[in-house]
Order: structure tokens, then C-alpha cells, then sequence
């Protein structure tokens, strides 16, 4: 097999969630169908339009020491706690000293669709109230977009490329993607990729709400984020990072890992439509599809499962799933989707790298997570889309296909295939 052409698994992943501190606790939740989404306890809630939120189950101030996360914006610190349970998965047990793999060869991409936002603010506030001396030093390195992916970079040795895409709530899955593109290409035999985010925070709270984007159902937390009910109102806010180790299949052997799946490619595109508003008809995300089946290795009928980008809001729930139908055709009534941000909430540039975590767990367990909430199901939905309701669903034997969906702000669209047999 070429250079340009080489067959990449995932090996690894690791996670910190509204659901849990790691990936295994995190799945648990996925199909329990538990919900991370709570009100807002903190002063400055009380006078937001939007009072609740999904944030970690586990503060970073319990796994990191003190002197280390105090030097890392919050994303950074939920990237590098996901990134260390990725890492040591995968099986190794150090940084790149050239025994496992070399430096030269290792690489990460990190994606954030904020950045460090809540430092930036933060510090903003302290300037105000307390002038320039007590400015964190620390504050440039912390605010930064590619903070977590340099964080990550510099704890595993990786010098092929550190890199952090932004693309709004497609920044996760985009570096994954960029990931495989990576070793396929020959540029590293190792990456680790993912996404985080840590923007809970009153003034993006606010920012969504008044766009009419975000959740209002204060007094029910968890059962606000609705997607496909006809009652769905907006997304929910959450926080965390998703991240999984990708390896060239043949690096992956040479040491004898433990393989999840094929990670099959990805297909890309933009709408072209609105800065902030889902192009209707979901031809973006058609395009998608169709590019992810043009170009890999790939099938339409392959596919049984799909865990879908499914914000909770009344257009983009229904381009998705149209667009899914007019690719897709008939192969898709034999497709299990899952809307599992209807228990994560919506991770924004971190959604991506945990709903990978999640649709690799999904293929290795065979188990479709399903998506809660749904009370009275979108007849337009119901009539094109079989969904995952209440109770998880086992999928099939043999060699079987899942799909990650995740679209951003800007109109970018990101469509990721899994395999295992």
C-alpha cells in the first residue's frame, strides 16, 4: 500500500464529559440514558434568559495538580486530561521517546470552536477591578485557540505537526479528520485528535440566547434538549473533550494494539448559506455525504448507524435528516441514528471529538445509545429516519459502517466513517 493511501484505526480514546470523568463512565451514561444538563447555581445565572447547562461531570480541579491547571484555560485542561486517558489506551506509556514511536512521526490536532474564551474574560474582569499588575502571565498562552492542542502537543512529544482547526461546532470532527488525512498521507504514523470546549459562561450564555438558538426550559433541565421532538426549542450548553488516538493500521500491528475500528475517512463541504442559520434543504450536508462516499472506501449500505449532529433545533434537526434520506436513499431504513446530545448537550468545537468517542464505543460494542427525551416525535422525521428512542439498540454482526455527523456556524459541514468487522 502507498504512502498517500494507508489504511489509519483508531487505537485509543479518552474522554471527559457531562456524563463522566473518562470514557468508559461516559458510555455508561450514553446508555443508561442519563442526562448531564443542570441549572446554573452560580449568582451571575440568575438573571440570564437561559439558566441551566451540561457541565463536566468531574472538575478538572480533581485530576489535574494545582500548579498545572492554573496555567491552562479550562478547555485546555479538559483536552489534556481526555487526551492522557487516550494516550495511556492506546497503550503507551510515555511520552514519544522513540521506543513506541518516534517523535518525528507523532502528532496532534486539537480543535476548539471558542478557545479560551473564559480566560479572556475573565482576566478582562480583573483588569477592570484590579488593574494591570494582577493580569495573569499566563493569560496569552491560556487564551489562545491552539492552547489545547499545544498543551497536548508538548505532553506527548508530538513534532509532525500540531494543529488546531476552527471551524464552529465542525472543529472537532474536523481535526480528526485532519488527523486521518495525516498518516494516510505518510506526514505521521501517530496522531492524537479530538475537540474541547469550556464556554459556560454568562456572556456566550447570553449571546446564544438572544440569537433564539439556546434552550429556555429553565425548569425541566434534563429533558431540554429534545432533539427531533416537535417541541424542541434550541440547544443546551455543555462542556468537556472527546479525543482518540488514530495509528497507521500498519504501526498499530508492528506493536501489537488493541484496534477499536478503521477510522474510513471523511467528507466535507460548506453551505454557502448563513453566517449562523442551517441551509434548509440540508444540500451542504448532502454534499457531505456524498464526498465522504465518493472519495473513501465506503458504501451507503454499509452504514447501520449514524450518530447525528441532532442540536435540538427546529431547522437543523430536519435539514440533517433530509439530507441523510437524499443520499442515502432507501439504505437509510436500515440505519440506527442516535442523538446523543440530548444527554451531553452541545459541546460546541468539543462535540465532534466526543460523539467520535461515542460512535467508535457504538461499532466496539455493537450498540447503538439512544436519544432521549422524545415525547412526541417530528412526523417529517418520524416519515424519513428510523431514531434510537428510549433504549439503546444492538446493532449488527459482521463488518458494519457508523457515521459521525457535525456541522458548524459558517455553514461547515463534516461527515466522519467508522468501520469494524
Amino acid at each position: 500500500m502507498n504512502a498517500t493511501n494507508r489504511t489509519v484505526v483508531v487505537t485509543g480514546i479518552g474522554a471527559t464529559t457531562p456524563l463522566g470523568g473518562d470514557s468508559a463512565s461516559t458510555w455508561d451514561g450514553l446508555i443508561a440514558g442519563k442526562s448531564g444538563v443542570k441549572a446554573l447555581e452560580q449568582e451571575w445565572a440568575a438573571e440570564l434568559p437561559v439558566r441551566i447547562a451540561a457541565p463536566v461531570a468531574v472538575d478538572p480541579s480533581e485530576v489535574l495538580p494545582r500548579p498545572l491547571a492554573r496555567k491552562l484555560d479550562r478547555s485546555a485542561q479538559f483536552a489534556l486530561i481526555a487526551a492522557r486517558e487516550a494516550w495511556a489506551d492506546a497503550g503507551f506509556t510515555a511520552p514519544a521517546d522513540g521506543s513506541q514511536v518516534a517523535p518525528e512521526r507523532l502528532g496532534a490536532v486539537i480543535a476548539s470552536g471558542i478557545g479560551g474564551v473564559t480566560t479572556l474574560l475573565d482576566q478582562y474582569d480583573v483588569l477592570k477591578e484590579k488593574g494591570v499588575r494582577k493580569v495573569s502571565p499566563h493569560t496569552v498562552p491560556m487564551l489562545m485557540p491552539n492552547g489545547p492542542a499545544a498543551n497536548v502537543g508538548l505532553e506527548i512529544g508530538a513534532q509532525a505537526g500540531v494543529h488546531t482547526p476552527v471551524s464552529a461546532c465542525a472543529s472537532g470532527a474536523e481535526a480528526i479528520g485532519y488527523a486521518i488525512e495525516m498518516i494516510r498521507t505518510g506526514r505521521a504514523d501517530v496522531v492524537v485528535a479530538g475537540g474541547t470546549e469550556a464556554a459556560i459562561h454568562p456572556l456566550p450564555i447570553a449571546a446564544f440566547a438572544n440569537m433564539m438558538a439556546m434552550s429556555k426550559n429553565n425548569d425541566d433541565p434534563q429533558r431540554a434538549s429534545r432533539p427531533y421532538d416537535k417541541a424542541r426549542d434550541g440547544f443546551v450548553l455543555g462542556e468537556g473533550s472527546g479525543v482518540v488516538v488514530l495509528e497507521s493500521a500498519e504501526h498499530a500491528a508492528k506493536r501489537g494494539a488493541r484496534v477499536y475500528c478503521e477510522a474510513v475517512g471523511q467528507g466535507l463541504s460548506a453551505d454557502s448559506h448563513h453566517i449562523a442559520q442551517p441551509e434548509p434543504t440540508g444540500r451542504g450536508v448532502a454534499a457531505a455525504l456524498q464526498n465522504l462516499f465518493d472519495t473513501g472506501d465506503v458504501k451507503p449500505a454499509e452504514v447501520v448507524h449514524i450518530n447525528a449532529h441532532a442540536t435540538s433545533t427546529p431547522q437543523g434537526d430536519t435539514a440533517e435528516i433530509k439530507a441523510l434520506r437524499k443520499v442515502l436513499g432507501d439504505d437509510l431504513d436500515h440505519v440506527a441514528i442516535s442523538g446523543t446530545k440530548s444527554m451531553t448537550g452541545h459541546l460546541l468545537g468539543g462535540a465532534g471529538g466526543i460523539e467520535t468517542v461515542a460512535t467508535v464505543l457504538a461499532l466496539h460494542h455493537r450498540t447503538a445509545p439512544p436519544t432521549i427525551n422524545v415525547d412526541d416525535l417530528d412526523a417529517e422525521i418520524e416519515a424519513d429516519a428510523d431514531i434510537v428512542l428510549g433504549e439503546p439498540r444492538a446493532l449488527p454482526e459482521g463488518t458494519i459502517v457508523a457515521l459521525n455527523n457535525s456541522f458548524g456556524f459558517g455553514g461547515h459541514n463534516v461527515v466522519l466513517a467508522f468501520r469494524r468487522s
